[in-house]
């Protein structure tokens, strides 16, 4: 950055100024995980298994929607702009070490995990600028209403990393959040919202474990007559554990020896009547429905059809994706392009139709049927199909006897024929 120094400086100064203690935040985040206040869902949510799906599906749909730099002219239409300095940048190479697919997927599942994500725009090089990816929870906002910083007010972006401290502006730094949010500026994470729904499905999952480990047999009750030591109480009980996890003769649900006097009475819980399927289930619905997900998409077929599925993949980009992906659009357009651009038609939009992509017998129907009514030229038709171009494939064909509603009749009008209107008087 060309003025680094001054902002370390003036991002130590502001730190000063406000009396930031890194030592009472360390301690303060230590009394907060005493208490068990703190987000302690933060690093478990992903160990989730439908919440994983969730960002899974997200990141994924996120990273394989091409995202590309047009131009909108009342003469040409709506074209790529190939030359432009960040098409290359949005759709193939935000940096050097990371691939376009990557990155948007990194930002959507920070966007989602933790309600906000980040990327600093670097045009050290004009002409070959980057992205970079911002961890979130290095990440500090604050709007400077009291104008230090600047004589507008504006929000900054603190970045604390390695113990170095810097200060971005707004324009700097592309910031996608979550819908939810409480001042426009800050994001807030689903999975605080469903924070007790996420808690009860862990408990299942750790449930559900702890059986696997026990070899499916629940707690039982030792019986006898007379009276044993604590030591003795405990050596009996474990070795009677040893020999119904398997841990003795590697066999688990094997024979469990018992002392002569001795009864054992297994207390039997059984899942079917705690509804335990039902309840995980519902609970997984419940996290799916909160972030969009269509029940197929994490698993869920039992209600499900080949027909119900397409249109579920509809909704899905119709009722989640579009929001997302117009939040996207309308923060890179605002960060990457000029006033001057904008005003000449530049914009950055998403190919949605990479997840509208069907069987190749419908996919070819589709495109013949919009060359055949002038919608599509043959090498933009080819071009779906990835064909090479050919030549004279560059004009638009259609139907014959498709003519516009004020030269109906002219096919009958002759030369210097003035009756064409009434085809019954024209010579035939």
């Amino acid at each position: 950055m060309p003025d680094f120094w001054k902002r370390l400086r003036i991002a130590f100064h502001i730190m000063i100024n406000k009396n930031y203690d890194y030592k009472q935040t360390v301690e303060l985040n230590q009394l907060l995980d005493f208490l068990g206040i703190s987000d302690s869902l933060t690093d478990d949510a992903l160990k989730e298994a439908t919440y994983f799906a969730c960002m899974k599906v997200l990141s994924e749909c996120m990273g394989k929607i091409p995202l590309k730099v047009m131009r909108h002219t009342e003469r040409d239409g709506t074209l790529s702009q190939r030359k432009h300095r960040f098409y290359r940048v949005l759709l193939k190479r935000p940096n050097s070490y990371t691939a376009a697919s990557t990155f948007w997927a990194l930002m959507e599942l920070w966007r989602n995990h933790y309600g906000n994500a980040y990327a600093l725009i670097d045009q050290r090089k004009p002409e070959a600028p980057q992205l970079y990816p911002l961890d979130p929870s290095e990440i500090t906002i604050f709007y400077d209403d009291a104008r230090i910083l600047a004589d507008i007010p504006d929000v900054y972006y603190q970045y604390s990393h390695g113990g170095c401290q810097l200060v971005f502006k707004s324009y700097e730094i592309l910031h996608f959040k979550n819908f939810l949010t409480r001042d426009g500026i800050t994001g807030i994470p689903t999975r605080k919202q469903i924070a007790d729904t996420l808690a009860g499905a862990l408990k299942a999952q750790d449930m559900q474990n702890s059986l696997y480990k026990s070899g499916m047999t629940a707690k039982a009750v030792l019986q006898y007559t007379g009276s044993l030591s604590d030591e003795n109480v405990k050596a009996l009980r474990d070795g009677i554990t040893a020999y119904a996890k398997g841990s003795v003769d590697k066999e688990t649900g094997g024979i469990i020896p018992i002392p002569l006097g001795f009864t054992l009475t297994p207390l039997n819980i059984k899942l079917t009547d705690s509804q335990f399927l039902e309840l995980k289930q519902y609970s997984a619905l419940q996290i799916a429905s909160a972030f969009g997900i269509k029940p197929d998409q994490i698993g869920d077929y039992t209600k499900s059809s080949y027909a119900s599925s397409e249109s579920q993949q509809i909704s899905f980009l119709v009722d989640t994706m579009l929001f997302i992906l117009k939040q996207y659009e309308e923060e890179i357009e605002e960060k990457i392009l000029s006033e001057e651009e904008i005003q000449a038609g530049y914009t950055v939009k998403f190919n949605t139709r990479v997840l509208m992509r069907v069987d190749q017998f419908t996919q070819i129907n589709s495109i013949s049927t919009a060359i055949s009514n002038f919608l599509y030229m043959p090498n933009e038709g080819r071009e779906f199909l990835d064909l090479p171009a050919v030549e004279g494939g560059n004009q638009l064909l259609g139907n014959g006897g498709t003519i516009p509603l004020t030269m109906i009749g002219e096919q009958y009008r002759k030369d210097g024929d003035t009756n064409a209107e009434n085809p019954e008087n024209s010579e035939t």
